[in-house]
């Protein structure tokens, strides 16, 4: 058995460096919880919700190439940090810092799997593919149940207004319209409570 040891030692580079994701403190909490999400967590549990809600996908998914997508949508943030999805002075989109940290963590590895995965976060990021739109829907609707069952986790936390999550989170429907209606039915519930204030 003929083993490359130089690309072996790079994706042996890799898997330790990756691990710098467990220390990315999310801004969401877990269920029912006061302690933090880290980015380990999360890219975990959206893989697990794939797995589980792929069947309310708009289309059908290659459910392997969404997994994919959602273990390693975040590994940049080892880099460019956790951008609050609710913050109001840096915007929430692929910034170059982001490519930048893609480029560095991910060309770690042998050059054609790390032009796979450099690729694959890409296609993440634009969200247009039904692949994409189907692991972007995950990666905004878990933040939403986690805040649902914390009396408005970041929401009530940052003052964040109904009109507002609406306006962020309705790309959910581009992956899952049954989920996007599921969802909203969380936020007028959510109101309802007093867990989140309409303008």
């Amino acid at each position: 058995m003929n083993i490359d040891q130089d690309a072996l030692q790079k994706q042996i580079t890799f898997i330790k460096e990756i691990d710098k994701l467990k220390y990315i403190q999310r801004k969401t909490r877990l269920f029912n919880s006061d302690r933090h999400e880290n980015d380990a967590e999360h890219s975990w549990h959206l893989a697990m919700m794939a797995m589980i809600l792929a069947e309310h996908s708009n289309t059908s998914v290659n459910l392997l190439r969404v997994i994919k997508m959602l273990l390693i949508h975040d590994i940049v943030e080892i880099d460019a940090g956790d951008t609050f999805l609710f913050d109001t002075k840096k915007n929430h989109t692929n910034t170059e810092e982001e490519l930048k940290a893609a480029k560095r963590i991910f060309g770690i590895l042998p050059e054609e799997q790390a032009k796979q995965l450099v690729d694959l976060w890409l296609e993440f990021e634009a969200g247009e593919t039904e692949d994409a739109a189907f692991a972007k829907a995950m990666d905004r609707f878990e933040p939403m149940l986690q805040n649902a069952s914390n009396q408005g986790g970041t929401w009530a936390e940052f003052n964040v207004s109904y009109e507002t999550v609406i306006d962020k989170k309705k790309k959910i429907g581009n992956g899952s319209e049954t989920i996007w209606d599921y969802a909203r039915k969380l936020l007028d519930e959510s109101v309802e409570k007093g867990h989140l204030k309409k303008e």
